[in-house]
């Protein structure tokens, strides 16, 4: 019996002893085990655990939120989402959309008008997730405490701004909202990453008409045949320094690549915009990311960043959700086909880096600014395989196009 009992204290596993040498651990210990837990579901229900819990979960800085799923107020009627598309939707009036040349503005100008009517309504989706005010009214949030004594432990019922809000140390933020905003067809490619302070700071986007496997057979002879028939003439590029290739150009590809940067602009800036309450809310954070379960956007914004914002006021676009772009320069490279390790094929891969005009032409002046430092925001905006996609296409030849304040 003796040697049970002095096994029995010697053991941590049970009884008031265990309990004893938990709470000899020290407080920094506990946070460092909180700050690898991350997740604020997960802390959520740390902090009903006792009283000391609940004391040290508010003082965790580093948290992720994983939005699980949209709530909308009340959905729109199905007359206005139609008839006033173009009016409701965030973004510039037709009139205004940039162009690269003037021969296809009006063309391009309906493409805009159709492409901001068919993102309204996701972006309004962003603005119920993001916005504290629309899941104040929500009807599911009603039936929950009004003051939560702690963080909230389903935060699907609740914007990121409500549940963050008794967190008093944030300093890293990850945001992953449920799906992107911009729908696009199976087989197409579409991802962006931009950079944000008070206003863009850039932003590369990356997308192709096609994206397939290739095949186990009968592929060799023939896609080596595609590709070598797609390979630029680099005599004729000399020639033309200012020409576009026919497949590029003369099919509607150049438009659609057009509204595949207004449409990604158009989200990554109604994202900047929405997280302002968070930013301003939390003076101590130090890192943001938003991304999407798809993996289609991803928004980032570091300390010094954060900080401009907090200093410099954000201009949203009129009266749209979102934040104003300044007038753009961009670089586009295009390649007809471009096979991946792995043997992932991209078909009118598309490459477009993107930077204020003023940025632009400041970093211009400088002799490396072309080199592999200057374009290493480019080449390491994404993760494999598409790392390897923007570094062959950034090797392409680039195509310069401006667009104005929108």
């Amino acid at each position: 019996m003796e040697a049970a009992r002095q096994q029995q204290e010697e053991c941590p596993c049970g009884g008031a002893e265990a309990a004893d040498q938990f709470e000899r651990l020290h407080d920094a210990v506990l946070l460092d085990v909180l700050n690898r837990i991350g997740d604020v579901k997960a802390l959520g229900r740390c902090a009903l655990v006792s009283r000391r819990f609940h004391a040290l979960v508010p003082l965790v800085d580093s948290v992720f939120v994983r939005v699980d799923c949209v709530i909308p107020d009340d959905p729109p009627p199905s007359s206005s989402s139609s008839s006033s598309s173009s009016s409701a939707a965030p973004g510039t009036p037709p009139r205004q959309a940039p162009a690269p040349t003037a021969r296809g503005r009006g063309a391009l100008a309906h493409i805009v008008r159709v492409l901001l009517g068919g993102i309204a309504r996701p972006i309004h989706a962003l603005g119920q997730i993001l916005s504290p005010a629309a899941a104040a009214v929500s009807r599911r949030s009603e039936a929950l405490p009004a003051s939560p004594r702690a963080p909230v432990a389903d935060v699907s019922h609740h914007s990121p701004s409500e549940v963050l809000r008794s967190f008093k140390e944030l300093r890293r933020l990850h945001i992953e909202l449920p799906t992107g905003e911009l729908g696009i067809d199976d087989g197409v490619l579409l991802k962006w990453k931009a950079d944000f302070g008070s206003t863009l700071v850039s932003c590369v986007i990356l997308g192709a008409s096609s994206i397939s496997s290739k095949p186990p057979t009968g592929y060799t002879q023939a896609e080596s045949e595609t590709a070598t028939a797609a390979t630029p003439d680099t005599s004729r590029e000399t020639e033309e320094p200012g020409s576009l290739p026919d497949s590029l150009y003369t099919n509607g590809g150049l438009k659609l690549r057009v509204v595949w940067t207004i449409s990604s602009l158009i989200a990554a800036s109604a994202r900047h915009y929405l997280l302002q309450p968070i930013i301003w809310n939390h003076e101590l954070l130090e890192s943001l990311d938003l991304t999407d379960a798809d993996g289609q956007g991803v928004l980032t914004m570091d300390k010094r960043q954060l900080q401009e914002l907090r200093v410099r006021p954000v201009f949203p676009s009129g009266s749209s959700h979102r934040t104003l772009m300044p007038a753009l320069s961009m670089r586009l490279h295009y390649a007809p086909l471009i096979e991946l390790p792995g043997g992932t094929l991209l078909k009118g891969a598309t490459l477009v880096a993107i930077k204020p005009s003023e940025d632009a032409l400041r970093e211009g002046q400088g002799a490396g600014a072309a080199g592999p430092v200057g374009t290493c925001w480019i080449s390491e905006a994404f993760e494999e395989p598409y790392r390897t996609a923007a570094k062959v296409l950034l090797k392409r030849r680039a195509y310069c196009l401006e667009m104005n304040s929108f």
